[in-house]
């Protein structure tokens, strides 16, 4: 079997279960899977009864795709994605994104809980993604390495464009008729799970790094390979001021009391939900 046949194998069940082939992709990340909610006329399959999906195992991530109608356009939801620290590769974590193309979606919008390296950010924050710091890509641990099928995306895909400058533009006028600042920079993606040291802290922010987060990059990579266009939104779930050398990376300097925890950016994502689902639903009304 190639990769090839797995994504026809995987897009033929998802399609025999939901008539409808939906245009925009949505993946949701750690504690914003309550736009999935809004969907209307919902038809729920669990990645594990879709071939070739592999479970998620981390708390916030439901695992199950979701399609329906929201605001005219009929969508598939990923409520949760997979990571490298689960113990999965770059090409099982992408292998939804390929299916999201192959049944018909042109548009993918990414979205994920990160921590705050600008100083500017504050907790609850929305982050626009303009552009990306691939690192595990960037050491070798890319979802395109391997044989290339020309039939799914080029040898060499152009990624001067990651995300989208017309869907950027829409997400901008959005956030400005809703009345909230919308925050604007680059995320960097790590390979987790543990958080980030006080010297990786101050390199990531020397790099040029707005955000940091353990996911997004990758799906970006596969979804640009598959000319799909790509609207990326992170909720900033704590604040990391550049810490002082010898100090904790977690307590006190995170926005939180005492050591940074998967419970707290939870608690952190579900207060900025509304205003996360206004601005994709908004989004979507204006595609």
């Amino acid at each position: 079997m190639t990769l090839a046949n797995d994504i026809d194998a995987a897009a033929a069940f998802v399609l025999a279960r939901q008539r409808q082939r939906p245009s925009v992709g949505i993946i949701l990340g750690s504690g914003l899977g309550s736009l999935a909610e809004s969907v209307e006329g919902p038809v729920h399959i669990p990645y594990r009864e879709i071939p070739g999906f592999a479970p998620t195992t981390v708390e916030g991530h439901k695992g199950e795709m979701v399609f329906g109608q929201m605001e005219g356009k009929t969508v598939a939801v990923l409520q949760g994605r997979l990571h490298a620290y689960e113990g999965y590769s770059p090409q099982q974590i992408t292998f939804p994104v390929r299916v999201l193309k192959a049944i018909g979606c042109g548009v993918l919008m990414v979205t994920n809980a990160a921590g705050g390296l600008n100083p500017a950010y504050l907790a609850g924050d929305l982050m626009l993604i303009s552009d990306h710091l691939n690192l595990p890509g960037m050491i070798g641990h890319n979802p395109l390495y391997g044989p290339n099928d020309p039939l799914l995306g080029p040898r060499f895909p152009d990624m001067s464009q990651a995300y989208d400058p017309g869907l950027r533009d829409l997400a901008r006028q959005v956030a400005a008729e809703l009345g909230f600042s919308l925050r604007e920079g680059v995320y960097v993606m790590l390979g987790g799970p543990s958080y980030e040291t006080p010297a990786e802290v101050h390199f990531l922010r020397v790099i040029g790094a707005d955000a940091v987060g353990m996911s997004t990059a990758s799906e970006v990579v596969v979804a640009r390979h598959s000319a799909m266009r790509v609207l990326g939104v992170s909720m900033i779930s704590n604040v990391i001021p550049l810490p002082t050398p010898g100090a904790a990376a977690g307590a006190g300097q995170h926005g939180i009391e005492g050591p940074l925890g998967h419970e707290e950016v939870l608690a952190n994502a579900a207060k900025a939900a509304p205003r996360f689902v206004s601005l994709l639903r908004g989004v979507l009304r204006r595609l």
